[in-house]
């Protein structure tokens, strides 16, 4: 067998959805040609305008208590919270050796960073979308938080 006809062969079996071929020609050459199997790797993508339209939500908080976790949700009729909108691990900073978005006792607005959610190795900035001063922060750094559930106080 030449060059040429082992490159037909290549380019026939690039071509089909055969796997593998083998050929014995009368003269006792053999050739064995193997493809391999193409894994596919997908990725989950999103691309920043669909992350700008998940925004967190913002709700008045129901003056009736929960009696599910009343020691930990205390709410007033004048607090509002920033929920989570999205399930993820929440960060209250860019990273470790950085500070907090925010404090206890800090000044937002609507478009003020307060935390990151890591959801599927992506990290998606949270912002207020309200104005007030951050009265309590419900959760701990590197918790996972459930869709809807309070991150914050505001007053």
């Amino acid at each position: 067998m030449n060059f040429k006809e082992i490159k037909e062969l290549i380019e026939i079996l690039d071509q089909s959805t055969l796997t593998e071929i083998n050929i014995e020609d009368t003269k006792g050459s053999k050739v064995t040609l193997k493809k391999e199997k193409e894994t596919e790797i997908v990725t989950p993508q999103i691309s920043q305008p669909a992350m700008q339209n998940v925004a967190p939500q913002v709700q008045q908080s129901p003056s009736v208590d929960n009696s599910v976790d009343e020691s930990k949700h205390t709410v007033t009729d004048n607090h509002k919270t920033i929920n989570a909108p999205m399930v993820g691990t929440f960060y209250k900073s860019p990273s470790p050796e950085e500070e907090a978005y925010v404090q206890v006792g800090d000044s937002v607005s609507n478009d003020t960073t307060v935390c990151i959610l890591e959801a599927m190795k992506l990290f998606n900035e949270i912002q207020a979308e309200v104005s007030g001063e951050i009265v309590e922060i419900l959760v701990e750094d590197g918790q996972m938080v459930e869709y809807g559930q309070p991150l914050f106080k505001v007053k």
